[in-house]
């Protein structure tokens, strides 16, 4: 059934003077309850549910033997047909759900129907990085977001109501934002985007987004702010003013040759001494928390400018890295650069997750991060050492190979491996379950027009070979346990549940239910738009519900369109 609209956007409610950061009554999410989120099985609270991110719920009323059964129960039509990647929370019976653009819509979470809904003005007419928005925060009362024209707003929870808005950065559109904010301890946190990007404003495909364009890049950070006021208590950049070229190393954390001529970077370091400050480094993932260690983990995007390496020698610290700040400062702890001196646009942009690495019978902390390269690596989380890198999870072909004249063909490609996609793990079975992309490129060297002849480096899909895989990865050694391929890409994100069942949709429109431990599909739904947007799992009532935005991805090619659908059994 189709979830009837009722805007309350013109009720006038006074902002509540109360700030409960400690929980406050027992409809408040304070940080009593956020800290807990992990055990709180009906709820979703976080973008990842948990600090943790590992997007498994303890729910097991769906399951393998009755999943054949699941049904939508409702659907919310947005009323905004564009890209539609929202990850909805879940919070006393209400879903909070973002829609491109940076809008925010309330809705009754067991019928569809709309409670409030804000509706955001974009200040530049053309985001750096086009309107997608992948979720909102929860605490305290309010409901945060971060918008495509960089702004950082605070809602009323209860009402819509703008509370307080913050600049995450300057209203021109070269950056902007599309990450769920997280919440940790009174401090908000959100990064930028577009900081290493070179494409046009506005892309209407992969092929623009990836193509050789003049467009200047920036300088990423990610900010945290004060929940209560927005107040900026601070910011870490992604390029250091100080040591950005690193230690001019040959090798990524795993050992592959990296190509580089050394020799020749060093010889430009003195010329190009300033390439920090349009360095990139976007940040495009929500981070993952350790409370107990107070740090804060999350990936940085490529440097810039990607097209021209040779205008940036050294390891391009610190792009294309797993980064560990202390929550309460922003300093940096540690740092694992998974690309250095990154010129294939392999940011890592999909959010990491923790867990307890299980080796010999003890159980180490740990930090997993998918990456673009087709790997997944697990960190000690307090110091960054390596554990473990995992088999490739997608195919690879001249992986790190220079670009030449006449284009050399390479996969993964810039798309991805692991794209922005989140990983769902669980515990249970120490199972890590990564969505990826097959989608081979060309890397052709050529030179800028006009009398600089500047290097250049131009990357173009090669659209004929296509399709995703679904990656069972075995987290104590890096074993793949089983994979399975779907027809196109896989770009969205998975979702795990005690039922032994995962959750992935697809650009074709399938959404699908797997096997946990085998992978067999075991039940699908198609809709006419692409599935590509992470899936969730709450209960009201005892009923478990599956909700999924359902919206496809412009850039892929996928149907777009404006529905949010939840599933449950009616029978």
């Amino acid at each position: 059934m189709t979830g009837a609209r009722a805007s309350l956007l013109g009720l006038v409610v006074g902002v509540a003077a109360c700030f409960a950061a400690d929980g406050g009554t027992p409809e408040t999410v304070g940080d009593a309850r956020l800290h807990a989120a992990d055990s709180n099985r009906e709820e979703w609270l976080l973008y990842g549910r948990s600090y943790a991110q590992q997007r498994y719920s303890p729910l097991d009323q769906i399951r393998r033997a009755n999943v054949s059964a699941l049904e939508p129960v409702w659907s919310f039509h947005s009323g905004i047909e564009a890209t539609f990647q929202t990850t909805p929370l879940v919070a006393d019976g209400v879903m909070y759900a973002t829609l491109p653009g940076g809008h925010v819509a309330a809705l009754d979470a067991t019928t569809g129907i709309e409670q409030w809904r804000y509706e955001h003005t974009l200040v530049v007419d053309r985001p750096c990085c086009g309107i997608a928005n992948r979720g909102a925060a929860l605490a305290y009362g309010r409901v945060f977001v971060a918008t495509p024209d960089a702004q950082l707003i605070a809602l009323d929870r209860e009402t819509g109501e703008v509370v307080w808005r913050a600049e995450l950065a300057p209203p021109d559109g070269m950056l902007g934002a599309s990450m769920a904010p997280l919440v940790f301890d009174g401090k908000v946190f959100a990064g930028v985007t577009g900081a290493g990007y070179e494409g046009p404003a506005e892309a209407s495909s992969l092929a623009d987004v990836i193509a050789f364009h003049e467009r200047g890049g920036g300088r990423g950070y990610l900010a945290a702010f004060e929940a209560a006021s927005g107040a900026e208590l601070w910011r870490w950049y992604s390029i250091p003013e100080v040591g950005w070229e690193g230690g001019f190393v040959d090798r990524d954390p795993g050992g592959t040759p990296l190509g580089r001529d050394r020799a020749a970077e060093r010889s430009r370091l003195a010329q190009h001494s300033d390439a920090w400050r349009v360095g990139g480094g976007s940040i495009w993932g929500t981070p993952a928390v350790d409370p107990v260690l107070d740090l804060i983990y999350f990936g940085t995007g490529n440097p810039s400018p990607n097209w021209n390496d040779e205008a940036r020698p050294g390891d391009n610290l610190y792009t294309s890295s797993l980064v560990a700040l202390e929550a309460a400062t922003g300093t940096l702890r540690w740092y694992a650069q998974l690309v250095p001196h990154d010129l294939w646009g392999y940011d890592v942009a999909s959010p990491p997750l923790l867990l307890n690495w299980a080796v010999d019978g003890s159980a180490r902390p740990a930090v997993a991060q998918a990456t673009k390269s087709g790997f997944l690596y697990i960190h000690d989380r307090a110091t960054g050492e390596l554990l473990v890198r995992s088999e490739p999870f997608v195919p690879q072909e001249n992986l790190f190979a220079k670009p030449t004249v006449d284009g050399i063909r390479v996969a993964p490609g810039a798309a991805g491996g692991a794209s922005w996609s989140p990983v769902a793990y669980a515990p249970d079975v120490g199972l890590a379950y990564v969505a990826g992309l097959h989608l081979p490129m060309q890397y052709r060297r050529s030179a800028l027009p006009g009398p600089s002849a500047a290097p250049r480096v131009e990357i173009e899909p090669l659209g004929a070979e296509r399709f995703g895989t679904l990656t069972a990865i075995d987290t104590r050694d890096g074993s793949i346990r089983w994979q399975t391929r779907t027809e196109v890409p896989l770009v969205g994100g998975v979702l795990a549940t005690a039922g032994g069942l995962v959750f992935v949709g697809e650009g074709t429109g399938v959404f699908a239910a797997h096997d946990a431990a085998t992978g067999e599909r075991l039940w699908e739904w198609r809709f006419p738009f692409g599935v590509n947007a992470p899936p969730i799992s709450y209960a009201i009532d005892g009923k478990q519900y599956i909700a999924v935005a359902v919206g496809g991805h412009k850039l892929f090619g996928f149907a777009t369109g404006d529905l949010l659908v939840a599933f449950a059994l009616e029978h």
